[in-house]
């Protein structure tokens, strides 16, 4: 009976060795792959900015202004998650998949709702340095302070609601599901802190930069040339968030249609239905 005891103690104790314990995501090796995963997250916002189109690219000031915001966030939800996970009672790599599973979905879709609705207050009280992406002539430091606030408290928000939706009992059962056949500590801080999180990361911080950079909306409309042809002009226009579109504002390019500049040079058939229009 003694040797049976030993043995399944043994057996425990690998157990409880091969899986995350209390404090295996604040080791020297979990704060190593956290700056690993920061830096790759920075990275892939880098790689963002230099595939927009170059006549609409973000100059550094304005992309870092826009990103910081979605950093101070991401952090907010990083180390929230982290905290949370040592607290509660059980493998804190399993809650820490849930949490982080949770905010890149139902999250995000909070977080959208949550700024639209800020910018939906923002333009009744009408204050224009708190608009998304809306720095002023030249960018200002107190208009990026001011989006940043907002930003996090969207965020404290959203971590809130998502902290009581983790307690449903599905979706601690989902994460065990997923880690049950790990059964090293590193692999397991690696792809509940790197691997899994790089990937969906990724994809959620090129979506909320989108809706925090600002909108440029492009127009096509029909005015009237000196010999009465009507032609098709496409204007870019910067659209402030939260502004009714009246219509009126600076026109930032101005281009007419090579297709239908053609199409009225060289076919008269094509001249004369316009004229006629």
């Amino acid at each position: 009976m003694t040797s049976e005891n030993s043995v399944m103690m043994n057996k425990t104790e690998t157990e409880e060795i091969d899986h995350c314990s209390q404090g295996a995501l604040t080791t020297r090796f979990g704060i190593l792959i956290q700056g690993i995963l920061a830096f790759l997250a920075f990275c892939s916002l880098i790689v963002k900015r230099l595939r927009e189109p170059k006549e609409h690219r973000r100059s550094w000031r304005i992309w870092f202004y826009d990103t910081s915001k979605q950093a101070l966030g991401a952090s907010v939800i990083h180390f929230a998650n982290v905290f949370l996970s040592d607290i509660f009672q059980g493998d804190p790599c399993t809650w820490y998949i849930v949490y982080f599973l949770l905010d890149s979905t139902v999250g995000l879709l909070i977080i959208y709702i949550g700024i639209r609705l800020s910018q939906l207050i923002v333009s009744c009280f009408g204050c224009k340095t708190l608009y998304f992406g809306e720095y002023g002539t030249p960018p200002q430091c107190e208009a990026w302070i001011g989006q940043c606030a907002v930003f996090v408290l969207i965020v404290l928000l959203e971590k809130v609601l998502i902290t009581f939706l983790a307690k449903v009992k599905i979706w601690e059962e989902v994460a065990v599901f997923i880690l049950t056949p790990i059964n090293n500590v590193r692999v397991e801080v690696v792809i509940v802190m790197l691997i899994v999180p790089f990937i969906i990361n990724a994809i959620m911080f090129w979506v909320v930069d989108n809706f925090l950079m600002k909108k440029k909306q492009t127009l096509t409309t029909k005015i009237p040339s000196p010999s009465g042809i009507k032609s098709k002009v496409r204007y870019t226009r910067n659209i402030p968030k939260g502004s009714s579109d009246t219509g009126e504002g600076s026109e930032s390019e101005v281009l007419i249609s090579p297709d239908e500049d053609e199409k009225q040079t060289t076919n008269p058939t094509t001249r004369l239905l316009n004229s006629s229009d």
